[in-house]
């Protein structure tokens, strides 16, 4: 498997570490990634965390802007403002860091959720509340509704 699939929530330690779930550490192994770059999500109180691969694809976008433009300021602020790099430890735990805490809202607990290309870090009510929005938006396109009607 070289996806990052399903989601677990595991508990922050007593030096304010958390173990990233067993089947991540396999798809980052897999992959080769010496260290994990994470992003603070623009509209969501998490973070997407992935290699280089994740960086170097925003990178790419970026470089695809007039540099003279603020679109091109302001991704750069946002890639590289917003974003740290995460180190796992011998024992595949990652430290929940006040950068990591301040937006997410975490502080016991932290939701893993796959996505496929990378994983993102959620505090787990959190993680539910945008579960249940996400599948109800959903459950409307597949009926053919628009937000706030009802079926026919």
């Amino acid at each position: 498997m070289d996806r990052f699939l399903s989601s677990a929530v595991n508990r922050i330690d007593a030096k304010g570490r958390v173990s990233v779930p067993a089947h991540f550490r396999a798809v980052v192994q897999k992959r080769g990634y010496s260290e994990l770059y994470a992003l603070r999500c623009l509209d969501r109180p998490a973070l997407d965390v992935g290699g280089l691969d994740l960086l170097d694809r925003y990178e790419q976008r970026i470089a695809q802007e007039d540099p003279f433009l603020q679109t091109s300021d302001d991704m750069s602020f946002f890639c590289h403002g917003d974003g740290t790099f995460l180190k796992l430890d011998q024992d595949g735990r990652i430290s929940m860091t006040d950068f990591i805490r301040e937006h997410t809202g975490i502080s016991a607990e932290v939701a893993f959720v796959g996505r496929g290309n990378f994983f993102q870090i959620w505090e787990p009510g959190r993680l539910t509340a945008y579960g249940a929005e996400a599948r109800a938006r959903l459950l409307q396109l597949r009926q053919g509704t628009k937000p706030g009607e009802r079926p026919e």
